[in-house]
């Protein structure tokens, strides 16, 4: 996007959509060029890490913080810089942003859509943050993300899956390092037919909201076009803590697969309630029950122990990956905390460092040439032939060469399928990587149908 492109869709545009409903902290006339939502104009800038402290998403909410925490400390120039020297990007170079010193403020989102709209609403208008970021669930992100839009700051998300996060509810204000639920079938399906067969029947419970729905969506899509049968979904609720009644079904479907399109606390508590009705040491339809995680953590992994030995799902990184961004990452972060990062604690501190890189590259912290810069100048990612293969490409942060893509705000970059091992040397040794599926393998178009009805649409500087 050229400069006069810029100002034409931000610096100097008023009115429509310029946050409707927030009684903005910053006021600028409509004449100002510089009119954006809380430009820092003090020695110091604030961010907003908005995470689930307390409900079912709770340790990887905690653990998200820790990074954020650690990338505030590299940002600053303390500690031993972690990726701020393995980034392919050399803008930062440990004094703040643009000689700011970073401070941050934090809300609690209890993994309700509500409540992190209110603590997001309370950052932007009492703390003055300029980017909120973080979450762990898509419920949370697609909300906060509609916020910022209206707010005037950037959005960059944390752990979110939907495809709805970068699809029908994209915005403008928003991106998504995360990968998404397409790409989770996508990488996890062909191994899934390999491992496990291609004569199967599958049984989903599915938690009843947005990531939920979009990420059995596409496990059932993609197991399907391998040659599984889907027998049965049945969403439960996200507060549900015991699944026991929802199992006990699943003993007489004629499913020999369980499909967990779980989460969190919910995750941990479901496999333990299969665990117990038997389900793994059954047979049906001739065959091994098996049961299948399509979205797993490290942290999940722990709350489950010995119940997730063997299962088979896909992660977005892992500590275990031998790139220098990832050891780099590792490094600091255990040697801060004393134990290794989750891939929510990765995707997180990722996001931090990738907001402040775009504001040292814009040389401003208005939204619009943010968003500029995330966009990037129309690089590609090798052996992709796609027209959308377009945005801001990156390495030296996890996982290799990174594309955010301009068209729809979303990451492009390699996905883990893993596994519980069956003989862990520790309590944070329990996945092991099965494949890394290459990047090309989880491609789609920005008009695939699952990611259909929504429009990116404009900056919005706030003013």
């Amino acid at each position: 996007m050229s400069k006069s492109n810029f100002t034409r869709r931000g610096v100097l545009r008023t009115g429509a959509a310029s946050g409707a409903g927030l009684a903005l902290p910053t006021i600028f006339t409509a004449s100002s060029a510089s009119a954006f939502t809380n430009n820092p104009t003090g020695s110091s800038v604030t961010l907003g890490f908005n995470v689930p402290q307390t409900g079912p998403y709770a340790d990887e909410g905690l653990d998200e913080l820790r990074a954020y925490e650690l990338a505030v400390e590299h940002l600053n120039g303390k500690g031993d810089g972690g990726c701020l020297n393995t980034f392919s990007s050399k803008a930062l170079d440990g004094t703040g942003i643009l000689g700011k010193e970073v401070k941050f403020v934090t809300g609690d989102t209890q993994t309700k859509s509500d409540a992190a709209r209110a603590s997001a609403k309370s950052m932007i208008e009492k703390d003055g943050a300029i980017m909120i970021t973080g979450g762990s669930s898509s419920g949370v992100a697609v909300a906060v993300q509609g916020l910022c839009q209206e707010a005037g700051v950037i959005f960059m998300a944390g752990l979110t899956h939907s495809n709805d996060t970068t699809g029908k509810d994209k915005k403008a204000n928003g991106f998504r390092h995360f990968f998404d639920a397409y790409m989770s079938g996508a990488a996890l399906a062909p191994v899934l037919e390999k491992v496990l067969g291609a004569d199967r029947k599958a049984y989903h419970l599915t938690a009843d909201y947005t990531w939920g729905w979009t990420q059995q969506e596409s496990i059932q899509a993609a197991t399907e076009a391998v040659g599984w049968e889907t027998v049965n979904n049945v969403l439960t609720p996200l507060a549900q803590t015991d699944f026991s009644s929802y199992i006990a079904p699943v003993l007489n479907s004629g499913a020999d697969v369980l499909v967990l399109n779980h989460y969190g606390g919910n995750m941990v508590n479901s496999l333990t309630n299969a665990v117990q009705f038997g389900l793994r040491d059954k047979m049906a339809n001739g065959k091994q029950f098996e049961i299948v995680v399509p979205l797993y953590s490290e942290l999940m992994a722990k709350g489950a122990g010995a119940n997730i030995q063997g299962i088979l799902g896909s992660t977005n990184w892992s500590w275990t990956l031998q790139d220098e961004g990832t050891k780099a990452f590792v490094k600091s972060f255990g040697t801060k905390y004393g134990f290794p990062p989750s891939n929510a604690a990765q995707t997180c501190y990722a996001q931090a460092l990738l907001y402040a890189d775009a504001v040292q590259r814009a040389g401003s912290f208005n939204p619009c040439a943010v968003v500029e810069a995330l966009e990037g100048d129309s690089s590609s990612l090798p052996g992709i032939d796609s027209p959308s293969n377009s945005g801001f490409v990156f390495d030296g942060l996890g996982n290799g060469p990174t594309l955010y893509r301009s068209a729809d705000h979303q990451c492009f970059k390699d996905v883990l399928v893993m596994r519980g091992k069956e003989n862990p040397t520790n309590e944070y040794d329990l996945l092991e990587v099965v494949e890394i599926t290459p990047t090309a393998q989880v491609w789609y178009e920005p008009d695939h149908p699952m990611f259909a009805g929504g429009q990116l649409g404009e900056c919005n500087p706030g003013a």
